[in-house]
């Protein structure tokens, strides 16, 4: 990154990069906590896992909203020397950054089926619902502005953290077909060579 380049990495593919983990990983330790009749029973333990699932989305999609507004409006055109960063290498740099977190969240959600079966499960799977809303809400707002929103590497930190967390002072922009992401961070398709 020589003069004065910085490296970028989109904030809707950061936001995103966590939702299929934590979507599979809580399918996963639902369907396996409904093997165990649980101290609730599989009845109420899904009824409560269903609750839990709609609360955590909804909370996940609508944290932060005014934050990522205050960003966005003060958000400066990105350099011509600033490395855009691929899309793969952004969800790769999160996942390995949250492997920990994610295993953690797994066992743990497994470990309450024994309680509630099924209700860590579809937690997990609401968190990852909510990161997908939030993600294609980011989508929604890059399209009204008509830029896409990137955030310097180095603010995200070691584990490729939080796009909107405290160390994040602004947002920069490029044109809507920069990079190989669409609006809301998902897999752009190139178009096939004739």
């Amino acid at each position: 990154m020589s003069r004065g380049g910085q490296g970028l990495a989109r904030v809707a593919v950061v936001v995103r990069a966590g939702a299929a983990p934590l979507w599979w990983l809580g399918v996963f330790a639902a369907g396996i906590g409904l093997s165990v009749p649980g101290l609730t029973g599989r009845r109420i333990g899904v009824l409560a896992g269903a609750a839990l699932f709609i609360v955590a989305a909804a909370v996940i999609a609508l944290l932060r909203r005014g934050r990522y507004r205050d960003l966005t409006r003060a958000a400066a055109r990105a350099g011509k020397h600033d490395v855009l960063q691929d899309r793969a290498v952004t969800a790769r740099n999160w996942r390995r950054g949250h492997r920990w977190w994610l295993l953690l969240a797994f066992l743990a959600a497994l470990g309450s089926a024994l309680a509630a079966p099924a209700a860590g499960g579809l937690l997990l799977a609401g968190c990852g619902v909510g990161l997908w809303l939030k993600a294609s809400w980011i989508g929604r707002l890059e399209k009204a502005g008509d830029q896409l929103l990137w955030v310097r590497v180095d603010w995200l930190g070691r584990n490729a953290g939080n796009p909107a967390g405290k160390a994040v002072k602004a947002y920069r922009t490029t044109g809507i077909a920069a990079g190989d992401a669409k609006p809301g961070g998902s897999r752009r398709k190139t178009p096939a060579l004739v």
